[in-house]
């Protein structure tokens, strides 16, 4: 198998990192690899906070209820941003601007382009042999993230990301069957598909070597959706004139 495929098809998620920062050198080439990521129509509508305050760790740590938001060799903050590209304009523009940066489709298209750089800089930690955690927890409390982040208008916080020399070796989690995941010339939801995962999981969770349970993808899923989650998001969102038309 071509190495960087396999580099990838072995991602694991990586939650305790050994007490090692990573250089600036690192974070260099990591930022550089994901704004090599393909972006729409170059507007580049995202923007990337690296946490290096100890105390700022700490209150992002208090919103995740993760310790390796904490502890990790280096946080990013990814986010969606159409900020710089309205205040590259002149006022004039700007007020013509705003019927296409307050609908949807740019919402869409700055967290689609926030989360590409994302994956980039993820696959380039990964080749450096560092381990990654995206970081969702972080809308747990948006608006307080968006406070410690001084965030104006028209930028969010999509996730966090974790960065670091892993301190552990976990196993891999398995995936849906590829013919549930990829359809050919029309969506084909495969149920006996989905029942066999779920065999495939339960399997899993009792074999891995920590935290053994027994329990079913479908089931697990179902327990999340069934509570309500992160309700303040979309008022959030619209707050930052986003979404809104």
């Amino acid at each position: 198998m071509n190495e960087t495929i396999q580099q990838i098809q072995n991602h694991r998620s990586i939650r305790k990192f050994k007490n090692e920062e990573i250089t600036q050198k690192q974070i260099d080439e990591i930022i550089q690899s994901a704004q090599s990521a393909s972006t729409s129509s170059y507007y580049q509508a995202y923007s990337i906070i690296g946490i290096t305050d100890p105390e700022l760790k700490k209150a992002l740590r208090d919103v995740s209820g993760q310790q390796y938001v904490e502890n990790n060799g280096h946080l990013f903050v990814f986010c969606a941003d159409l900020n710089r590209i309205y205040n590259s304009q002149p006022k004039e523009i700007q007020e013509e601007m705003v019927v296409n940066l307050e609908n949807t489709e740019f919402f869409m298209m700055s967290t689609v382009d926030a989360s590409l750089a994302a994956q980039n800089a993820a696959l380039a930690s990964e080749a450096m042999g560092l381990g990654i955690c995206y970081l969702g927890s972080l809308r747990n409390n948006i608006n307080k993230v968006n406070e410690l982040l001084d965030l104006p208008k028209y930028v969010i916080p999509i996730f966090g990301m974790a960065i670091g020399v892993p301190d552990e070796s976990p196993e891999k989690k398995p995936r849906l069957p590829i013919d549930t995941i990829y359809h050919e010339n029309k969506y084909q939801l495969n149920q006996p598909g989905i029942e066999k995962f779920d065999q495939t999981t339960v399997e899993y969770y009792q074999s891995r070597s920590t935290n053994q349970k027994v329990e079913r993808w479908s089931e697990q899923v179902g327990k999340k959706l069934r509570k309500p989650m992160r309700m303040d998001v979309t008022d959030f969102v619209k707050s930052k004139n986003l979404n809104v038309r």
